[in-house]
Protein backbone atom coordinates (compact mmCIF):
# COMPACT_ATOMS: atom_id res chain seq x y z
CA UNK A 1 0.00 0.00 0.00
CA UNK A 2 1.29 3.27 -1.03
CA UNK A 3 2.92 5.85 1.67
CA UNK A 4 0.05 8.30 0.78
CA UNK A 5 -2.61 6.10 2.02
CA UNK A 6 -1.01 5.26 5.43
CA UNK A 7 -0.39 8.71 5.89
CA UNK A 8 -3.86 9.85 4.95
CA UNK A 9 -5.22 7.31 7.86
CA UNK A 10 -3.19 9.05 10.05
CA UNK A 11 -4.84 12.26 9.53
CA UNK A 12 -8.48 10.73 9.32
CA UNK A 13 -7.45 9.88 13.53
CA UNK A 14 -6.70 12.99 14.11
CA UNK A 15 -9.85 14.57 12.35
CA UNK A 16 -12.62 12.58 13.25
CA UNK A 17 -11.31 11.92 17.12
CA UNK A 18 -14.65 11.86 18.62
CA UNK A 19 -16.01 8.23 20.43
CA UNK A 20 -17.32 6.35 18.06
CA UNK A 21 -15.89 8.46 14.92
CA UNK A 22 -13.20 6.83 13.21
CA UNK A 23 -11.98 2.73 13.37
CA UNK A 24 -9.03 1.31 11.34
CA UNK A 25 -11.13 -2.14 10.98
CA UNK A 26 -8.35 -3.90 8.79
CA UNK A 27 -4.45 -3.32 7.09
CA UNK A 28 -2.94 -5.55 5.06
CA UNK A 29 -0.31 -5.21 1.84
CA UNK A 30 -2.41 -7.40 0.17
CA UNK A 31 -6.14 -6.14 0.69
CA UNK A 32 -5.37 -2.77 1.64
CA UNK A 33 -7.01 -0.34 3.94
CA UNK A 34 -10.66 -0.79 5.71
CA UNK A 35 -11.41 2.67 7.40
CA UNK A 36 -15.13 3.78 9.20
CA UNK A 37 -15.75 6.70 9.78
CA UNK A 38 -19.64 7.58 11.54
CA UNK A 39 -20.93 10.99 10.74
CA UNK A 40 -23.78 13.34 10.80
CA UNK A 41 -25.29 14.66 7.70
CA UNK A 42 -28.19 16.31 7.14
CA UNK A 43 -27.96 19.34 9.26
CA UNK A 44 -30.03 19.64 12.35
CA UNK A 45 -32.55 17.19 11.21
CA UNK A 46 -29.76 14.78 10.11
CA UNK A 47 -29.05 11.45 10.22
CA UNK A 48 -26.15 9.14 11.48
CA UNK A 49 -24.28 7.28 8.35
CA UNK A 50 -21.91 5.07 8.59
CA UNK A 51 -19.40 4.87 5.84
CA UNK A 52 -16.74 2.16 5.25
CA UNK A 53 -13.70 3.14 2.77
CA UNK A 54 -11.59 0.05 1.49
CA UNK A 55 -8.75 1.88 0.12
CA UNK A 56 -7.12 -0.67 -2.50
CA UNK A 57 -3.17 -1.24 -2.33
CA UNK A 58 -3.19 0.43 -5.35
CA UNK A 59 -4.77 3.73 -3.50
CA UNK A 60 -5.13 6.54 -4.23
CA UNK A 61 -4.00 5.48 -8.48
CA UNK A 62 -7.75 4.00 -8.27
CA UNK A 63 -10.80 5.30 -5.99
CA UNK A 64 -12.02 3.19 -2.44
CA UNK A 65 -14.96 0.98 -2.25
CA UNK A 66 -17.66 2.71 -0.26
CA UNK A 67 -20.21 0.87 2.12
CA UNK A 68 -22.76 3.37 3.23
CA UNK A 69 -25.32 2.03 6.71
CA UNK A 70 -27.71 3.94 8.71
CA UNK A 71 -30.51 2.89 11.01
CA UNK A 72 -32.62 6.11 10.27
CA UNK A 73 -32.62 5.65 6.14
CA UNK A 74 -33.82 2.77 3.71
CA UNK A 75 -31.66 0.63 2.16
CA UNK A 76 -32.81 2.05 -1.26
CA UNK A 77 -31.64 5.90 0.59
CA UNK A 78 -28.30 4.49 1.49
CA UNK A 79 -27.63 2.95 -1.97
CA UNK A 80 -28.50 6.19 -3.35
CA UNK A 81 -26.06 7.75 -0.94
CA UNK A 82 -23.72 5.37 -1.70
CA UNK A 83 -23.96 5.92 -5.72
CA UNK A 84 -23.29 9.37 -5.35
CA UNK A 85 -19.95 9.33 -3.36
CA UNK A 86 -18.60 6.94 -6.18
CA UNK A 87 -19.37 9.31 -8.79
CA UNK A 88 -18.12 12.16 -6.83
CA UNK A 89 -14.50 9.50 -5.77
CA UNK A 90 -14.44 8.96 -9.87
CA UNK A 91 -14.43 12.85 -10.73
CA UNK A 92 -11.67 13.45 -8.09
CA UNK A 93 -8.14 13.42 -8.83
CA UNK A 94 -5.95 10.04 -7.84
CA UNK A 95 -5.37 11.64 -4.76
CA UNK A 96 -6.48 10.97 -0.62
CA UNK A 97 -9.86 12.12 -1.19
CA UNK A 98 -11.18 10.49 2.00
CA UNK A 99 -11.73 13.12 3.77
CA UNK A 100 -13.08 15.34 0.74
CA UNK A 101 -15.63 12.86 0.24
CA UNK A 102 -17.17 12.95 3.55
CA UNK A 103 -16.93 16.53 3.39
CA UNK A 104 -18.52 17.22 0.35
CA UNK A 105 -21.22 14.63 1.77
CA UNK A 106 -22.19 16.63 4.52
CA UNK A 107 -22.87 19.57 2.27
CA UNK A 108 -24.33 17.77 -0.56
CA UNK A 109 -27.69 18.75 -1.31
CA UNK A 110 -28.85 16.54 -2.92
CA UNK A 111 -27.46 13.99 -0.19
CA UNK A 112 -29.91 16.21 2.19
CA UNK A 113 -32.90 15.70 0.28
CA UNK A 114 -32.21 12.01 0.80
CA UNK A 115 -33.23 12.11 4.70
CA UNK A 116 -36.64 13.97 3.62
CA UNK A 117 -39.27 11.10 4.32
CA UNK A 118 -36.54 8.64 5.56
CA UNK A 119 -38.52 7.95 8.80
CA UNK A 120 -41.70 7.13 6.35
CA UNK A 121 -39.07 4.77 4.29
CA UNK A 122 -38.53 3.37 7.11
CA UNK A 123 -41.76 2.70 8.49
CA UNK A 124 -42.66 1.18 5.06
CA UNK A 125 -39.83 -1.46 5.10
CA UNK A 126 -41.38 -2.44 8.88
CA UNK A 127 -44.46 -3.01 7.53
CA UNK A 128 -42.97 -5.17 5.19
CA UNK A 129 -42.08 -7.64 7.87
CA UNK A 130 -39.03 -9.48 9.09
CA UNK A 131 -37.54 -12.23 7.64
CA UNK A 132 -35.82 -15.33 9.20
CA UNK A 133 -33.42 -17.55 7.35
CA UNK A 134 -30.69 -19.97 8.40
CA UNK A 135 -27.49 -20.53 6.43
CA UNK A 136 -24.91 -23.33 6.80
CA UNK A 137 -21.09 -22.72 6.46
CA UNK A 138 -18.69 -24.80 5.29
CA UNK A 139 -15.53 -23.83 7.81
CA UNK A 140 -14.74 -21.32 9.60
CA UNK A 141 -10.65 -22.03 10.48
CA UNK A 142 -9.71 -18.14 11.17
CA UNK A 143 -12.15 -17.76 14.27
CA UNK A 144 -11.45 -14.52 15.47
CA UNK A 145 -11.49 -12.70 11.87
CA UNK A 146 -14.68 -14.64 10.50
CA UNK A 147 -17.02 -13.97 13.37
CA UNK A 148 -15.74 -10.71 13.58
CA UNK A 149 -16.62 -9.76 10.28
CA UNK A 150 -20.28 -11.36 10.38
CA UNK A 151 -20.38 -9.19 13.51
CA UNK A 152 -19.85 -5.78 11.89
CA UNK A 153 -22.38 -7.21 8.92
CA UNK A 154 -24.81 -7.55 10.89
CA UNK A 155 -24.55 -4.32 12.85
CA UNK A 156 -23.96 -2.94 9.11
CA UNK A 157 -27.08 -4.48 7.59
CA UNK A 158 -29.30 -3.90 10.99
CA UNK A 159 -29.72 -7.39 11.10
CA UNK A 160 -30.31 -10.02 14.16
CA UNK A 161 -28.11 -12.96 14.19
CA UNK A 162 -27.35 -16.74 15.78
CA UNK A 163 -23.72 -18.37 14.74
CA UNK A 164 -24.55 -21.89 16.35
CA UNK A 165 -21.25 -23.72 15.91
CA UNK A 166 -21.10 -27.73 16.72
CA UNK A 167 -20.61 -30.61 14.48
CA UNK A 168 -22.34 -28.01 11.53
CA UNK A 169 -21.73 -24.19 11.53
CA UNK A 170 -25.46 -22.76 11.24
CA UNK A 171 -26.34 -18.77 10.85
CA UNK A 172 -29.74 -17.96 11.74
CA UNK A 173 -30.53 -14.61 10.70
CA UNK A 174 -33.72 -11.93 11.34
CA UNK A 175 -34.47 -8.88 9.58
CA UNK A 176 -35.66 -7.33 6.15
CA UNK A 177 -35.36 -9.93 3.38
CA UNK A 178 -33.40 -7.78 1.33
CA UNK A 179 -30.21 -7.54 4.18
CA UNK A 180 -30.55 -11.08 4.72
CA UNK A 181 -29.44 -11.37 0.64
CA UNK A 182 -26.86 -8.88 1.03
CA UNK A 183 -25.29 -10.81 4.30
CA UNK A 184 -25.37 -13.67 1.47
CA UNK A 185 -23.18 -12.12 -0.75
CA UNK A 186 -20.94 -10.51 1.23
CA UNK A 187 -19.99 -13.82 2.54
CA UNK A 188 -19.81 -15.19 -1.05
CA UNK A 189 -17.72 -12.62 -2.36
CA UNK A 190 -15.29 -11.13 0.88
CA UNK A 191 -12.46 -12.94 2.08
CA UNK A 192 -13.95 -14.31 5.56
CA UNK A 193 -11.93 -16.89 6.19
CA UNK A 194 -8.26 -18.87 5.21
CA UNK A 195 -8.15 -22.33 3.06
CA UNK A 196 -6.11 -25.35 4.20
CA UNK A 197 -3.43 -24.07 3.15
CA UNK A 198 -3.51 -21.07 5.10
CA UNK A 199 -4.41 -18.28 1.81
CA UNK A 200 -7.90 -16.09 2.31
CA UNK A 201 -10.82 -17.61 0.72
CA UNK A 202 -14.56 -16.17 0.30
CA UNK A 203 -17.46 -18.36 1.57
CA UNK A 204 -18.23 -20.22 -1.44
CA UNK A 205 -19.74 -23.01 -0.34
CA UNK A 206 -22.20 -21.26 1.90
CA UNK A 207 -25.98 -22.93 1.30
CA UNK A 208 -29.24 -21.23 2.46
CA UNK A 209 -31.18 -23.90 4.24
CA UNK A 210 -34.23 -22.54 4.94
CA UNK A 211 -35.77 -18.49 4.16
CA UNK A 212 -39.43 -17.73 5.92
CA UNK A 213 -41.30 -14.52 6.80
CA UNK A 214 -40.82 -14.47 10.80
CA UNK A 215 -43.78 -15.36 12.45
CA UNK A 216 -45.94 -12.92 14.77
CA UNK A 217 -46.43 -15.99 17.16
CA UNK A 218 -42.72 -16.22 17.32
CA UNK A 219 -42.48 -13.69 19.93
CA UNK A 220 -38.91 -13.73 20.85
CA UNK A 221 -36.06 -11.78 18.71
CA UNK A 222 -32.41 -12.52 18.72
CA UNK A 223 -29.97 -10.17 20.25
CA UNK A 224 -28.08 -8.20 17.87
CA UNK A 225 -25.35 -11.15 17.49
CA UNK A 226 -24.52 -13.98 19.59
CA UNK A 227 -22.56 -16.96 19.46
CA UNK A 228 -23.35 -20.41 20.79
CA UNK A 229 -21.99 -23.80 20.91
CA UNK A 230 -23.60 -27.26 20.67
CA UNK A 231 -22.66 -30.27 21.48
CA UNK A 232 -25.56 -32.83 19.93
CA UNK A 233 -28.40 -32.79 17.84
CA UNK A 234 -31.29 -31.96 21.01
CA UNK A 235 -28.84 -29.14 21.70
CA UNK A 236 -29.27 -27.95 18.19
CA UNK A 237 -33.05 -28.62 18.51
CA UNK A 238 -33.10 -26.59 21.96
CA UNK A 239 -31.45 -23.74 20.25
CA UNK A 240 -34.11 -23.13 17.68
CA UNK A 241 -36.86 -24.06 20.31
CA UNK A 242 -35.30 -21.36 22.13
CA UNK A 243 -36.45 -19.18 19.49
CA UNK A 244 -39.56 -20.32 18.71
CA UNK A 245 -38.48 -21.85 15.00
CA UNK A 246 -39.26 -25.24 15.70
CA UNK A 247 -40.50 -25.86 12.40
CA UNK A 248 -37.00 -24.78 10.72
CA UNK A 249 -35.33 -27.25 12.92
CA UNK A 250 -37.13 -29.76 11.00
CA UNK A 251 -36.85 -28.19 7.72
CA UNK A 252 -32.77 -28.29 7.88
CA UNK A 253 -32.36 -31.73 10.17
CA UNK A 254 -32.08 -33.72 6.32
CA UNK A 255 -28.95 -31.07 5.43
CA UNK A 256 -27.24 -31.01 9.05
CA UNK A 257 -27.32 -34.90 9.68
CA UNK A 258 -25.93 -36.50 6.50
Amino acid sequence: MSEAALEEVSVLSSIYCGEGEFELVQQSAQDGILVQINSTVGGERGRNLSLLFHLHPRYPSCPPDISVSSTGLSRTQCHNIRQKLLDQASALPPEPMVHQLVDWLQQCVEVTEEFRGGEKKVKETEREGRWTAVLLLDHIRSRNRYIGLLERWTQQLQLTVRLLLGRSILVILQGARPDIKEFCCLLKTVRVDVDSSGKKCKERMMKVLAETPLSSSCGHSLQSFVVKEYQSFPELNAAFQELNITELYQQILPSVSD
